[in-house]
Order: structure tokens, then sequence, then C-alpha cells
């Protein structure tokens, strides 16, 4: 679900270094100049660190969040144990409205305790809570990428107050629908390729080379370098702290894409889809995307009056690989929503 978002320990740490922005790139000690102001890359304005149980999460901010100014977006990036450098293309929203990004407990620039009690959903939940709070704004819209997604649904039905939209990008839900999913792409595998694969999710894996190449040959047709790939390498050296954490990864997930041993085997939230306000509900995915057309349409079908956006070209990281095209969709989502009167009746009272 690495993702970027919106949306596999080795899968994702593989992707994130062919687009310049994995572990490795962390450890560059290279002179750093990134764009300042409201551009792709920018340097934040503002950082500051956010206590949540178990710990301290790293917080950025571009833009100002004022009372009567356009609500800010938060963008929640997958994993689990991504980093927020695949939305670092996003920070041109800036223009128009403050953006905020993070990293989740136990990796990037965020605190890491690696402690299993810290990898339930209800924490992530509470984490994000913690960083509205901490920034001081009343609404945000909510773009959640890949697992993050299951944290921007989860958090929209239980503080339905607090939000102004929910983008679900490369929508990771449910973890049945996102495993058929993605086997449907096995099964197009030869068979050597399927032995390989099956050997790199054993408890003794041929090695890094070996691996490599078979995801890579998943992986191919879906997944594209950032756009600006010297800048995300750069961006990553300055802001990529530690980076992705696989220990996070496969204690929650598993051992890769396609099979799920971890905490959210059997996560579920597609019940929570009625309960939220669909036509605050964006479900965004990539042409290429691994989140399959078919299956968010029925998503989307669940959440009555939401929108659907399939961003030409893209791949699971779209908010990457096709920036410009998804800058455009969440740019016009964002001002039709702030553009719509707040609710005030029981029904949007938070859950206790």
């Amino acid at each position: 679900m690495a993702f970027a978002t919106f949306t596999r320990c080795f899968a994702a740490a593989l992707l994130m270094a062919l687009a310049g922005a994995g572990p490795l790139a962390a450890q560059q000690d290279t002179a750093i100049d990134l764009p300042t102001g409201a551009q792709p890359y920018a340097v934040p304005d503002r950082e500051l660190m956010v206590p949540v149980e178990g710990g301290s999460v790293w917080v950025r901010i571009n833009g100002e969040i004022t009372p009567d100014g356009p609500a800010p977006v938060i963008f929640i990036h997958g994993g689990p144990g991504g980093t927020h450098a695949g939305f670092a293309a996003m920070l041109t929203l800036a223009k128009t409205r403050a953006v905020i990004m993070y990293d989740q407990l136990g990796s990037g620039k965020s605190d890491r305790p690696d402690n299993p009690e810290n990898w339930r959903v209800e924490r992530f939940i509470e984490e994000l809570e913690a960083v509205r709070k901490a920034v001081g704004a009343e609404r945000w819209h909510v773009a959640g990428q890949s697992w993050g997604s299951a944290i921007a649904l989860e958090y929209t039905a239980k503080y339905p107050r607090r939000v102004a939209s929910t983008v679900l990008g490369g929508t990771y839900i449910s973890s049945v629908h996102w495993l058929t999913d993605a086997n449907l792409l096995v099964s197009e595998l030869d068979q050597a390729d399927r032995d390989v694969l099956a050997a790199c999710e054993s408890d003794d894996p041929p090695g890094v080379a070996a691996c490599s190449e078979v995801f890579r040959t998943i992986y191919s047709r879906f997944y594209d370098p950032p756009a600006a790939p010297a800048l995300a390498a750069r961006y990553n050296a300055a802001y990529g702290g530690q980076g992705f954490n696989p220990l996070i990864y496969r204690s929650m997930w598993g051992p890769s894409e396609f099979s799920s041993t971890g905490v959210l085997r059997d996560y579920d939230a597609t019940l929570l889809l009625p309960r939220i306000e669909g036509s605050r509900t964006l479900f965004m995915i990539g042409q290429y995307d691994s989140a399959r057309i078919d299956t968010v349409q029925e998503f989307v079908a669940l959440a009555a009056g939401a929108e659907l956006a399939v961003v030409p070209g893209g791949g699971h990281g779209f908010m990457g690989d096709r920036s410009r095209e998804t800058l455009a969709i969440l740019d016009g989502w964002l001002a039709r929503q702030d553009a719509k009167p707040v609710e005030t009746n029981d029904e949007t009272k938070d859950t206790p």
C-alpha cells in the first residue's frame, strides 16, 4: 500500500529507491538546494515535532492556517512504514491553501521506537487528530494515499466535523479486496517468476538481486519515477530522515504485496463508507494503479454521491509520476469543496 499515496516491505523499499526517495537516498551527505515558496519539493515554512502516543511525529507546513481562509490539506502517506516524501510534488497547492505533511510514528523524521504496541489502526487515527490540534486547524481536507486512505476513511468517520473533504487515493481500505487485485498482477507472471516470488516471500529469500528483478517485472508497467528525479532525490536527502521502516511494514502487513500475515490481514473498513458524506469524498487512482478501477468503483457505490478521478497514465504513485495531472484534479476538487457551506446538524458531530 506504499502508498502514495496514495497506498510490501521489500517492494515498497525497492520502488522508493527507484524513485530516488528511499532510505539510501536519505543517507546522502550532499549540499541541498531546494526551491522555496509554493512549488514542488519546496522547503517547509514551518516544522514541528508533535507528541503522540508512543513518541513524537515530524510535521511540515507550507502556507498560513487561518480561521477565515481556505481549509488546509493534510497528506497521509502509505506503507505502513512509508514517509511523506511521495507527496513533495504536491506542495504547489500551497499557492491557495496551507499544505501539511507528516511522517507517521516509526518512519521518516519522526521518532522510531519500533514498539509493536504502537502498530494499531486506532493509534494512527489519534495521531492524525493530534497533528490537527497541534497545527491549529479547525477543519481540513484529509488526503490519504494507499494505507493512508484507510487512515483518512477511519478519521473521517470518527471526526466528521473536522473534515472539509476526504480523498482516498490509491485506495486501500480492505485487505481482501487489495489482495485479490494484487494477485491479479501475479497471475500474469510466467511460472519461473512466480516461483521466485514465492521464494522471496518465504523465511529464506534468495537475495536482493533476485527479488528486485521479480518485483521490477511485476511493477514496471505500473510505477514510474517522479517527473523530477533529481529534485526528488535531493528532497529526500534533506527531509527523508530514517526513511521507510520495513519492520512496521512486515508486522502490520506482511512479507510482500501479495500476502498479508500482519495485524491488517483481516482489515476491512468498507462498512464505514455509507457513514461518511459521499458528496465530500473523492476516490482517486492512477490509470495503471494496483488499486483496480473495478474494485474502487464498488467502493464509490457505497458512499452515495462520491466521485472517482482516474489520473491519466498514473501508477499507484501517481502523485509523483503524474504530478501535474494530479495537481489539476486536486486543486479543482478542494476549491469546490471549500465553496460548500459547513453543515452544523447533529449528523456532523464527532464520534465519541
